[in-house]
This record gives structure tokens, sequence and C-alpha cells, in this order.
């Protein structure tokens, strides 16, 4: 299958995201009609749900860009679930949309839905995550960010901190694995990059890897777990932020200290976990930039119009540590 990748070296970088702040309003998906006059652009976006602080900032971002663009906005709340997805999908084509976004919940089923949006000449661009499938003419365009990279980013931290992971001192670095949602691109990707690069360090293994679903509960609850099975935790590596937090919890209810006990990288960079890396008890964080909206709406008006977009439109992303993520915790939107 040809899937749509997460490679740096094929990304296209684009300027950085504008911040803007929180507000504006949206429309259910079962309530709205298509459709806000000549010159207005409706979009159907159908979002993941509201599992992660990242998420919150995602749809806030892209309620107040649709507003501030003068973009109608339907949109709907898939609570993490596929099949809810492909029916806001389904009811945005019977209103006759001018252009769908989402971000799926999986990467693979999204086939028989996309072609349904092509046949009504409707164009569909991806947000956050991209979809596996072999006719990549089902959708104008992927925004969001390099998974695989990210995870890379995790990885070569923990090979250039080796040593000081080694927690217990016996040479080896435990890592246990808080995945995200089973079957996500983030999830996958992330636990490929992440794995590719710390390949080159026989010291370190993921001796144990389980999806905590990106919530904050999931996280610890998994955690807990591993906690009670795995000897000799020296890191733990979550998917995104959320997780890290719920595992923050776990580790403090076992009488451990977070950051020290056992080392935590974490993916996302939202505001609370930024704080729990300036208190000291995430080591490193990833950043994953949820403020798409303004590039979403540039697209859409393109896409729209019908100009020619590139297939791939890549964030730009740093990474913090303790000592960076103290100098920027009081600018920090999200």
């Amino acid at each position: 299958m040809l899937k749509k990748t997460m490679s740096a070296a094929a990304a296209l970088a684009v300027g950085s995201l504008a911040l803007t702040a929180c507000g504006g309003t949206s429309s259910g998906a079962d309530d709205a009609s298509g459709g806000g006059g000549d010159d207005t652009i409706t979009m159907g976006f159908a979002q993941v749900g509201a599992e992660s602080g990242w998420r919150t900032a995602n749809t806030q971002s892209i309620q107040d860009s649709a507003e501030e663009a003068g973009i109608e906005l339907v949109f709907s709340d898939a609570q993490q679930k596929q099949e809810n997805q492909i029916k806001a999908i389904r009811s945005y084509i019977q209103q006759d949309v001018d252009v769908i976004a989402f971000s799926p919940v999986v990467e693979t089923g999204w086939d028989a839905v996309l072609l349904e949006a092509k046949r009504a000449g409707i164009p569909v661009i991806l947000t956050d995550r991209a979809v596996d499938s072999e006719d990549d003419s089902l959708y104008e365009t992927f925004l969001g960010s390099d998974f695989v990279l990210e995870g890379e980013r995790a990885g070569e931290w923990l090979v250039e901190n080796a040593e000081e992971s080694d927690v217990d001192g016996d040479g080896d670095v435990n890592v246990v694995q808080l995945e995200g949602t089973t079957g996500a691109a983030p999830a996958i990707d992330r636990a490929e990059g992440f794995a590719d690069t710390i390949a080159s360090d026989d010291s370190i293994e993921v001796t144990a890897s389980q999806t905590g679903d990106f919530t904050r509960d999931g996280g610890k609850r998994v955690m807990e777990s591993f906690l009670n099975s795995e000897d000799g935790i020296d890191v733990v590596y979550a998917h995104n932020d959320d997780m890290g937090l719920g595992a923050i919890e776990a580790i403090e209810a076992a009488g451990m200290t977070p950051g020290e006990d056992i080392k935590i990288i974490t993916v996302d960079a939202v505001k609370d976990g930024m704080q729990a890396l300036v208190d000291g008890k995430i080591n490193y964080i990833v950043e994953c930039n949820p403020l798409l909206g303004p590039q979403l709406m540039e697209l859409a008006e393109q896409v729209v119009a019908g100009e020619e977009v590139e297939p791939r439109v890549v964030t730009e992303e740093t990474t913090f540590t303790q000592d960076e993520a103290a100098e920027v915790i009081d600018e920090r939107q999200y």
C-alpha cells in the first residue's frame, strides 16, 4: 500500500503557525445545513474527540480560525469512534458542504466514504492524522506533523542520555511505552521512529508497550500495570503528554519520584506537560503543535477555488528540555 508517510525528507515544511486566542462557536453536524451564501465557504469538520489537552487546543484553533476567515464551520465530535466520523462525513455530503476536513481516528477503512465525497465533487483535507489508502486521489492534501520524526527525536534524546537514564546502573535502559490509540497514525509512527532510532544503542530496550488511548486515565492505568509487572523500569516513553501525566500520578502513588527514579519522555508540549517538565517530573518533550486552524482555512480556500496544493503540508515544531521549557512556559497558549 502507498501509505502517506511522515518522513521529513519527503515533507514540505511550511511557515510557523499563527497563534490564535481561544473562543468561537461551532454547529453540530445533525442540526446545521450546508451553504452560508454565494461567497461563503462551508466546511464540515469531523474531529477525533476531546481526549487530551492537545485535542482541545486543536479544536479551538479550528473554530477560531474559521470564524476569522469567514468560513461557516459544521463541526462534529466523533468521541474516538470511526463509525461516528464516517456518519458525520456522509452527513456533510448530504448537506453539500464546500469542503470536508477531518482528523482520522485510525488509518484504515476510509476509502468507501472518501469515494462518496469525491463523486459528490467535495474536496477532502486530512488534518493531524493520515490515512492508509492505495488511492491518494481521494483527498487533496494532508496537513499535520511528521509523527515518525517526532518518534525519532524522542529516541535521539534517549540515545544521547542513555547513561543518565540507566537509573539502576545495571548497564541496561529498560523502556516502557505508552502507546496512543491502536491503529492511529501518531501511535504507529511515533513508535516506529522511536524504535528505529534507539536500535543504534544495544543497551536500550522497550520491554513493554501498551495503549493508553492518548488519555491521562489510560496512561495512569497502564503505568500502574507496568509497575506491577515490569522489573527495573528506567524510562517511560509516552506518545502524548496526557498519558505521561497519568504515568506521573501512578509513579508518585507507588512512592517513587518521576523524572528521577524513572525518566519520562513525552510528545505534544501542552501547557500541563510543559509545567511538569519545568518541575522536573518529565525529562524531555517533543513538540506537536495543535494550532492548525490558520493553515487549514488557507488550504480550504485554495482547494475550493480549484487551486493546486501540495500533497503534504508539515507544521514546524521543536523540542524542549527543562531549561528551554522554563523560558517559554508563560507564553504557551495551549
